[in-house]
């Protein structure tokens, strides 16, 4: 066995596991039935992924629900093998707040 691709596999499975975690994460989403007392409609989402400030160079995976007006961000915690939660937005609020602040 050739030596010289261990190195690139060892480094594919943490990117397999997130992109695991993050369809998950979505199925979860579109599954889950609507919060008591609200109509939440089916979300349409986009993913990207960039460093988060305080993070000290570490990237996030950040998860916009278009319709429902939520931003969702996440990392991966290598220690515990996981996604972990960094913060939630919910965008309609912050449109509504006054600009300036």
């Amino acid at each position: 066995m050739d030596t010289t691709t261990r190195p690139h596999r060892r480094r594919r499975w943490p990117l397999i596991a997130v992109n695991a975690g993050l369809a998950a994460v979505i199925g979860i989403t579109a599954l889950v039935p609507a919060q008591p007392g609200g109509n939440r409609a089916r979300g349409e989402y986009a993913i990207v992924g960039g460093e988060f400030l305080g993070g000290g160079g570490e990237n996030a995976v950040y998860i916009l629900d278009a319709t429902n007006q939520d931003l969702i961000a996440v990392r991966w915690d290598r220690t515990r093998g996981a996604l972990q939660g960094i913060g939630y937005r919910d965008l309609t609020v912050d449109a509504q707040e006054r600009p300036g602040r």
